[in-house]
């Protein structure tokens, strides 16, 4: 049986009532995640993106969750003001039917790591720069199962290999690192 502990769960609170769709969420967070940091501004590398109907003033933010292997089974629509939105447009998850959440040079998965840096951030930079609250920021205590969770590394190559083929993705490390040491 599995051992059952307490873990803290960051979370960001949603508020579309607040949201007026300036997308500084969008920016700071793109810039933040940029190598070396703050050095460049592409949105298409940020972790929340905001769903946008400028005409009917709707604005959802969405940021980056977890990475999907499969398209999903989900293909609902919602009606919000007369306009009809497909269910992957508010979802959260990286997957093989979009774009949506993926590094645009690499198709690597893109999560949202609540701006983890040294030294840590009170809360992620998308609240801090949201001036309208629509993005709070909270912490909980779960209690949950001990499990061993993928690394980034991990992550990344599972995805290069769904990508390219695991001859591919040896046959280029094996380059690089013979590269590396001349």
């Amino acid at each position: 049986m599995a051992e059952r502990k307490k873990k803290l769960v960051k979370t960001i609170k949603v508020d579309v009532d607040k949201c007026n769709g300036c997308r500084a969420c969008e920016v700071i967070c793109s810039a933040f995640h940029a190598a070396p940091r703050y050095s460049s501004n592409n949105p298409a590398r940020s972790r929340i993106r905001v769903i946008r109907d400028p005409m009917k003033d709707i604005y959802v933010p969405v940021y980056a969750g977890e990475n999907a292997r499969a398209e999903c089974l989900g293909r609902d629509k919602y009606v919000i003001d007369g306009k009809e939105y497909e269910e992957c447009a508010f979802c959260r998850s990286s997957c093989p039917s979009r774009d949506l959440f993926k590094e645009p040079d690499s198709g690597l998965p893109l999560k949202c790591d609540m701006c983890e840096s040294d030294p840590e951030l009170e809360k992620p930079l998308c609240v801090q720069w949201c001036q309208v609250d629509a993005l709070t920021y909270g912490e909980r205590e779960e209690e949950a199962e001990e499990e061993a969770e993928p690394g980034d590394v991990e992550v990344g190559v599972e995805s290069l290999v769904d990508t390219y083929g695991w001859e591919k993705v040896m046959e280029t490390v094996t380059r690089l690192s013979i590269s590396k040491k001349d």
